[in-house]
């Protein structure tokens, strides 16, 4: 639905043919009486520019009035959107998803897994196929990774979320996650987003390194329209001036996002400080901002890690970690797990 002002002075002829372009193109339009000519228009099906709308004769400015988000949107679900990974409930209770950033070896991944499960943590995270900023860096195990992933979980019990990077890897790594894990770099590949909506699986689709809210969740649409209804965004920082972390962890994006979308938010303090020694604070703050769940990155010995050492806890900062969040999330109402 779209608000359309015209030109003080535009000649009725002008808006006239305007009502019968808009006609022609499928759209209900409705005059509005005020000082300068105003049309209210719907379509309940389709697509068309805003800015081609601007093209017609006498336009002054065409506002979008719903967003363009109709299946991410609040009111598609006002009640909020849960499912079941297991027995793990999402959206409900606050969850932690720990791990390694990239699998390295199977011993390394399995020595992880047990500490994240002793410590408390839900789902295992680390991934099989990793995108890195250089070509020279360690880009994770493929294949084998993948299956260290799944002896972990065999092991452990633990749920297990890794990466996808290209559409032709979906249906060999949905054999293996529980959730499907989109990062920042792929947010806008469309046909990977499509893909990864129909492998029946549940989708983590983090905000892109510079993303607004409206590409975020029409990239979310993306994985909608294809069939999949279990969608988690999550926050891992943007691009700003800060020196002092990798990115900025965008927090206030969270009760703006309550307001907009029913889906369930997570929150990636690892990749967004890029210091271990800030992601306790960032966690914290999170679930008190109203996160469903955490992505927190956890090595057996982060100054050895192959990818990210710098912002990976260790498992003692890890298990002394979980308590604090307990008591955070029931300070705001919620429970951990």
């Amino acid at each position: 639905m779209y608000l359309i002002t015209f030109r003080p002075g535009t000649p009725r002829e002008e808006v006239e043919s305007a009502v019968s372009a808009l006609t022609r193109l499928g759209f209900e339009a409705q005059r509005i009486e005020a000082e300068v000519p105003l049309l209210l228009i719907r379509r309940d099906s389709g697509w068309v520019e805003a800015g081609s709308l601007g093209r017609l004769p006498g336009v002054l400015e065409v506002v979008r009035l719903a967003p363009e988000w109709r299946l991410a949107g609040r009111d598609a679900k006002p009640g909020g959107t849960t499912f079941r990974v297991r027995e793990l409930e999402v959206g409900k209770t606050v969850l932690i998803a720990a791990g390694p950033c990239v699998v390295e070896d199977e011993k390394t991944l399995l020595d992880t897994a047990r500490a994240v499960r002793q410590a408390g943590g839900h789902f295992l995270r680390g991934g099989a196929f990793k995108p890195r900023t250089s070509p020279y860096a360690f880009h994770g195990e493929g294949a084998e990774g993948l299956a260290a992933l799944r002896r972990a979980r065999d092991e452990t019990s633990l749920p297990v979320i890794t990466e996808c990077l290209d559409p032709r890897q979906v249906e060999a790594v949905a054999e293996t996650a529980d959730i499907l894990q989109i990062g920042a770099r792929s947010m806008q590949n469309f046909p990977l987003l499509r893909e990864a909506g129909r492998a029946g699986k549940p989708v983590l689709l983090k905000r892109g390194l510079g993303a607004t809210l409206e590409e975020w969740l029409l990239a979310a649409e993306h994985v909608l329209l294809s069939g999949e209804e279990r969608v988690i965004l999550c926050e891992r920082g943007v691009r700003g001036i800060a020196e002092h972390s990798r990115f900025t962890l965008d927090l206030a994006v969270l009760p703006r996002l309550r307001e907009e979308t029913h889906l369930p938010i997570w929150v990636d303090p690892s990749h967004a400080t890029g210091r271990a020694a800030s992601v306790p604070a960032m966690a914290r703050a999170a679930v008190a901002a109203g996160a469903d769940g955490l992505l927190l990155e956890v090595h057996p010995d982060p100054a050895a890690a192959l990818s990210d050492g710098a912002q990976a806890l260790g498992p003692a900062e890890f298990q002394a970690l979980v308590p604090q969040l307990r008591a955070v999330a029931a300070a705001v109402g919620r429970t951990l797990g």
